[in-house]
């Protein structure tokens, strides 16, 4: 058989047979009437139009009108069309056997010739004429710009305007007198040995000497310690609100921040010490109204620790970050050396002995060392490594004097110091559930039964040691904000030695305040001012006796409450 194609281009397309006049019968009956809508589609193929050369020039090809227009324009185009293959029109036989056109055909045309006149008036094929043309031309050149010519200096430097205050005049002009250079602390040698007790400043001679009588004169009255009975909680909270602050009571004491505070045992007057940074020591006398305060330099680093000697108050004995301790001598006018490393910076000291004799100290690297007072030697009598990291605060038990606690990273530990000289440094007890870092554990003065510590997660714990077991329970925890930052001196619960049961802390909360709290973990009391105290007081210290309360904060400044009838 031959094929399709070459069998139609050589001969007319024959007639439609028997079958197709049948089939065509049955659509003609199933056409719509012209009322209906058409919802059939001729079985034929798609009418295709193929332009001619006029209408590629941007022309409406002519639409046929009847199937009889159709098939002669398709007669006159390409074989392709003839040959009635899928890209031609309609073979002309079937034109001829349509001689009536339906609604929907009608429609269709008509839907195509507007769709070619809105073709056309889209002018599609000029403007992608007009695209060709633009993509055949040549890159465009930019135009390179010209070099900037380079800035010749003239010579002449042009004025600048500076301010009055950095070239240290006044507004007159006139020249400020020079500021004095002050020698860092870094270049400074450690004298070793005693060093005098003279002021800071040569010209307070007088107040030094006036001072220092005053302190040798309260030190030579024994003090009488009576057995301190418990006092009601009531009774102590309304001595608590007796206790003001007047704007006398408030004092620069040190040129820098406040790290440390002691208080003389004397009943009768009160003078407290105030350990700064850079070394110094602030000595103000409470009771004397003129040329109460003065300065000595006895160390080269931060005074982490004071505490008066217990046997004799005409001593102050002083931690420096230095790794030296001295012992302010006010009968001799001297700070004698007590005890020195080269090598490690102390952080903080206790008694081991109830006369003073004998030091407990620790070192930031996690050392202790014990140093007997009695010895001519400056070095100490046993060095032990606890096995820590970081090693703040030291405190003896006022009972069993052979136990001390630590305030450690993350934790609170006792140790015995009869164990020390064994290889094994062993805890004898820990106190856990610290997350951070704990700036201070102290045990309470009377019976030593309460340890309570301070920790950067922001909570005050305090702990039972009435037994001195290997995990001490937790009596209560209390939410404070702990957060001092760089600027200020880290907070520390100490307790008040008058009491059992009760410590001070200071506190950020506005307004400023210094807070009293229960080791049920109650708050007993506020001190707060709104003229006379508007900072933080990191470091506290009650007297020993009377109800007298300090506070020092970042700037050097004492703030003392006072007993109305102490004040008079």
């Amino acid at each position: 058989m031959e094929p399709v194609r070459s069998r139609l281009a050589g001969s007319p397309l024959p007639g439609p047979g028997r079958r197709q006049q049948q089939q065509r019968a049955g659509r003609s009956r199933k056409r719509p009437s012209s009322g209906e809508s058409p919802g059939w589609e001729l079985p034929t193929r798609r009418l295709r139009r193929r332009m001619t050369g006029s209408e590629q020039q941007g022309g409406i090809p002519p639409v046929p009108t009847t199937p009889i227009e159709a098939g002669s324009r398709s007669s006159n185009q390409s074989d392709s069309a003839s040959s009635g293959d899928e890209d031609g029109d309609f073979p002309l036989a079937f034109h001829q056997q349509s001689e009536e056109l339906s609604v929907y055909e009608k429609k269709r045309l008509k839907n195509i010739q507007e769709n070619a006149q809105f073709f056309a008036s889209l002018n599609m094929l000029e403007t992608a004429k007009k695209l060709r043309e633009i993509g055949k031309r040549g890159p465009v050149k930019r135009e390179i710009a010209p070099r900037r010519e380079k800035f010749k200096s003239s010579g002449e430097q042009p004025m600048v305007r500076r301010s009055m205050r950095l070239l240290r005049l006044d507004p007159a002009g006139t020249p400020l007198p020079e500021i004095p250079i002050e020698t860092p602390v870094e270049t400074e040698e450690r004298i070793s040995g005693p060093l005098k007790m003279i002021g800071n400043e040569e010209e307070d001679s007088k107040v030094t000497e006036n001072l220092m009588n005053t302190w040798l004169e309260i030190s030579q009255d024994k003090v009488r310690i009576k057995e301190k009975q418990p006092v009601e909680l009531k009774k102590y909270k309304s001595s608590l609100n007796k206790m003001t602050i007047q704007k006398s009571f408030v004092a620069k004491v040190t040129t820098n921040r406040v790290c440390s505070l002691a208080f003389h045992p004397s009943p009768h007057r009160f003078l407290v010490a105030a350990g700064s940074t850079y070394g110094y020591v602030g000595l103000w006398d409470l009771s004397s109204q003129a040329d109460a305060i003065h300065q000595f330099k006895p160390h080269l680093g931060t005074v982490n620790c004071l505490h008066f000697s217990p046997s004799n108050s005409a001593e102050l004995l002083s931690l420096g970050n230095d790794g030296t301790i001295r012992c302010g001598n006010v009968a001799a006018a001297v700070f004698d050396e007590v005890y020195t490393s080269d090598s490690r910076n102390t952080s903080s000291f206790d008694f081991l002995a109830e006369d003073g004799s004998t030091l407990i100290v620790s070192h930031w690297d996690g050392d202790v060392t014990v140093v007997d007072r009695r010895t001519p030697s400056t070095s100490g009598e046993l060095d032990a490594y606890l096995g820590i990291s970081h090693l703040r605060t030291v405190s003896v038990h006022p009972v069993h004097r052979h136990y001390f606690v630590t305030a450690e990273d993350r934790c609170a530990t006792i140790y015995d110091v009869r164990h020390l000289k064994a290889s094994h440094k062993r805890a004898v007890a820990h106190m856990n559930g610290h997350t951070k870092k704990v700036n201070s554990a102290f045990f309470s003065p009377i019976t030593g039964n309460r340890v309570v510590t301070v920790c950067m997660d922001n909570r005050i714990r305090i702990f039972d040691t009435s037994a001195i077991i290997p995990k001490i329970p937790l009596v209560a925890s209390i939410t404070h904000n702990n957060y001092t930052g760089r600027w200020l001196t880290k907070f520390r619960a100490v307790w008040d030695p008058k009491r059992e049961d009760c410590f001070v802390v200071g506190s950020t909360v506005r307004p400023r305040q210094i807070e009293v709290f229960h080791d049920t973990g109650a708050r007993v009391h506020e001190f707060s001012d709104a003229e006379c105290l508007g900072s933080v007081c990191s470091t506290n210290v009650m007297h020993s006796t009377q109800n007298v309360l300090v506070g020092g904060n970042s700037s050097g400044r004492l703030h003392v409450f006072m007993d109305n009838s102490l004040s008079g």
